[in-house]
């Protein structure tokens, strides 16, 4: 049971139920961070909204949308984040190599060039605040000024979910199980 309700529709008041019907649209239904940020509405709207983009319309191919989520996962410890993506990542076609890398904490090791940079990048975001001179050049010539401004907001994006998944001890749902070391 998590901290605060998970909100159903009918749940909402009346003049708010479209922001249910809008995040549903868009993701098929509302579980998870979702039905939690519902207790703020408009929050949960805005977030859904980001999110699409990120998830759906981003420049970033989905290997490295999904590095970027599970290495976010990783640093904040999130077990129901990372437990979702694993797959995800694993059926886009990121490597398992990468994927032990970082549910280990061995990052950068064991990860090819264009991993290396994405995993350095939000690494040294999270952790420092700020990214190298060195890694953000890389990441700028991979990926281009928009590529490395989505990657910035994806990172930023999934450390919001997991803020909101760890802080309400959100459980793990049906038919996911835990991937990550605790």
């Amino acid at each position: 049971m998590s901290r605060v309700p998970a909100l159903t529709r009918d749940d909402l008041p009346e003049d708010k139920r479209f922001i249910y019907d809008e995040i549903a649209s868009s993701r098929k239904e509302v579980t998870g961070p979702f039905s939690l940020l519902l207790n703020s509405p408009e929050v949960a709207r805005r977030v859904a909204h980001l999110g699409t983009y990120i998830r759906f319309e981003s420049v970033l191919p989905p290997p490295v949308l999904e590095l970027i989520i599970l290495t976010t996962a990783r640093e904040w410890s999130c077990q129901l984040e990372w437990s979702y993506h694993e797959p995800e990542a694993r059926g886009v076609g990121v490597r398992d190599e990468a994927i032990s890398s970082i549910r280990d904490r061995r990052a950068p090791d064991g990860l090819n060039d264009e991993e290396s940079v994405v995993v350095r990048y939000v690494l040294e975001t999270l952790r420092e605040h700020k990214v190298s001179d060195d890694t953000f050049q890389k990441a700028l010539a991979r990926f281009g000024a928009q590529g490395v401004t989505d990657m910035t907001a994806t990172l930023g994006y999934y450390a919001l979910l997991a803020g909101v998944l760890n802080t309400f001890q959100v459980e793990m749902g049906p038919g996911v199980s835990p991937l990550l070391p605790v």
